[in-house]
């Protein structure tokens, strides 16, 4: 399995967030869901991009995420970017309420994936990166490209 190849069962994952965050700490979370949204999900039919998660009271929610219609569904079909409950333990709701409290924290899904037969969402409290940071980043990763690259034609015997 490659670095980027994402972990087996995953359904969706938001690669622009760990550009965008440093990640502090990561929580899986269970999902609560309609039948045709976990049909739609069973597809692999879903998107992170631009969801984000708020505590409210003693109650987390996901905000935001896209899951399509399913398109054997009948009028019953779900509204795609519903806001759809997580559902955490009351410490982990209270630690996250806390946190978020604190000054540049926010919580950001990763991904979305299967366990077993349940959808669960895998949430990172994260503290937003600044534009040097992001350079930064892209330069790093661009020289261990670079030295994996030149290390590789070591190998074969190449210059």
């Amino acid at each position: 399995m490659s670095p980027k190849a994402p972990p087996p069962g995953t359904i969706a994952s938001n690669r622009k967030a760990r550009h965008d965050y440093h990640i502090e700490e990561t929580y899986e979370a269970g999902l609560s869901l309609r039948g045709s949204e976990v049909k739609t999900l069973r597809q692999g039919k879903a998107s992170l991009q631009e969801s984000y998660a708020v505590v409210r009271g003693n109650e987390a929610f996901l905000i935001g995420a896209n899951i399509p219609p399913y398109a054997q569904a009948s009028i019953l079909n779900h509204e795609p970017t519903r806001t759809r409950k997580l559902l955490l333990h009351k410490q982990e709701i209270r630690r996250l309420l806390e946190r978020t409290h604190e000054r540049g924290f926010t919580l950001v899904p990763l991904r979305l994936y299967f366990k077993g037969n349940k959808v669960k969402c895998e949430i990172a409290l994260a503290r937003g990166k600044r534009a040097y940071d992001k350079r930064e980043a892209i330069a790093r990763r661009d020289a261990e490209r670079e030295i994996a690259k030149r290390l590789g034609r070591r190998r074969r015997g190449e210059r």
